[in-house]
């Protein structure tokens, strides 16, 4: 089926929408990203991207650029909340293994290489300031209603716009998030320690009781870190001076923690409570299908909100290329909808390893981690980082 009369309508410019736009454009489609922001976000924390997220990055021709503007994760240490060291992550067989290092990198300027790369398209860049509130279909076409008052129509509608996607919650209705049980303060500095070197990249995660604090390099000469604290709900609205909260839970921590937090401007400092949603069975109604953390939010204990957006983002469009619209969302979901659900229940589970409390699980889990022969390491994570999107296997 000819996909250059085609047309498709995004809701978001993330990196789900982003991706999905660049891919359908490479195929001919005239693709229309509509978000309710006034720009591009330009604060925000850093993402990485493991071998599946670099593979679908190839892909669109975007690699080489973003790993300018990175780093490549070289070190990768976890250790005891005081600097034991418990495992050394062997970066380097991960890197034979799937054919490229992990790369880290400001979601900000992820999005704008994105951003650029659609733009030389000569289709048009994101539309700013359209917030979608409605859609109508038929059965030859979709109506997208905005705010502004003005209306776009299409063959599609994806909704890639977010965790609180507007597109799903017409879809289905309001539902309950899961609050993961830990909130996330994240931060940016400038920052240099000779144990962790820029040219080498990487980093480690400390863990305690209840929380954990991850440092890692980020490319242009900034660190990122974040911490993740066992907290009730709401913590985060409710954590005015971040900054001092950040020195207070890791007062005492492995060294260089309180330097690179006392080194972060306070108010490029993040607090958020972690949800995840239940997976969905489907995605669509009809003309209308969901994409990224808006089909799937899931916890980031994994590394992969990212990366699985991007996943989605060319399967749908090789199964849209040669099918009609109907018949290329039914072959998403089915590819999907399982593995983004195993992502998510993973990424759970995950969660309740890293972030626990009691001491006597603690020292169990941290003693087979030490165990564990370097190869089964990189081999347990095989499904999650050795997957293809482009070739899907």
């Amino acid at each position: 089926m000819q996909t250059g009369n085609r047309k498709a309508v995004i809701a978001g410019a993330g990196i789900g929408g982003l991706c999905t736009a660049i891919a359908l454009q490479r195929q001919g489609w005239h693709v229309v990203i509509g978000d309710k922001r006034d720009e591009l976000a330009q604060l925000g924390a850093g993402i990485v991207l493991s071998a599946n997220a670099w593979k679908v990055l190839q892909h669109l021709g975007a690699a080489e650029v973003v790993l300018q503007s990175g780093t490549k994760v070289g070190k990768a240490e976890i250790r005891a909340w005081d600097g034991r060291l418990i495992v050394d992550l062997p970066t380097d067989l991960q890197e034979k293994r799937y054919g490229h290092a992990s790369c880290l990198i400001h979601r900000a300027a992820l999005q704008n290489i994105l951003c650029d790369r659609l733009n030389h398209s000569n289709q048009g860049g994101v539309q700013f300031n359209k917030k979608l509130i409605a859609y109508e279909q038929s059965e030859a076409a979709v109506t997208v209603m905005y705010e502004d008052g003005t209306e776009e129509q299409a063959d599609i509608l994806i909704g890639a716009d977010g965790v609180n996607s507007t597109v799903r919650e017409l879809m289905f209705g309001s539902e309950n998030r899961n609050y993961s049980g830990f909130t996330a303060l994240r931060g940016i500095a400038s920052f240099s320690d000779s144990r962790y070197s820029m040219e080498k990249g990487g980093g480690f995660e400390a863990w305690g009781s209840g929380k954990r604090f991850g440092f890692s390099h980020l490319g242009q000469g900034q660190v990122f870190w974040f911490a993740a604290i066992n907290s009730p709900e709401g913590e985060a609205e409710r954590t005015t001076n971040r900054k001092a909260a950040a020195l207070r839970h890791f007062q005492g921590w492995y060294n260089p923690i309180e330097a690179v937090i006392a080194a972060t401007d306070s108010a490029a400092i993040l607090a958020h409570d972690i949800y995840d949603r239940k997976p969905l069975r489907r995605w669509s109604d009809g003309r209308v299908v969901l994409l990224g953390d808006a089909a799937h939010p899931m916890l980031p204990n994994l590394g992969q909100g990212g990366a699985q957006a991007m996943e989605d983002a060319v399967i749908l469009a090789s199964c849209l290329r040669d099918s009609s619209v109907a018949a290329g969302i039914r072959s998403y979901e089915q590819l999907r909808i399982p593995r983004t659900s195993r992502v998510v229940r993973q990424s759970r589970r995950m969660g309740r390893v890293v972030q626990m409390e009691n001491a006597a699980a603690i020292y169990i889990r941290n003693m087979l981690l030490r165990l564990m022969p370097a190869s089964l390491k990189v081999a347990q994570f095989d499904w999650l980082n050795g997957y293809d999107a482009v070739a899907r296997k």
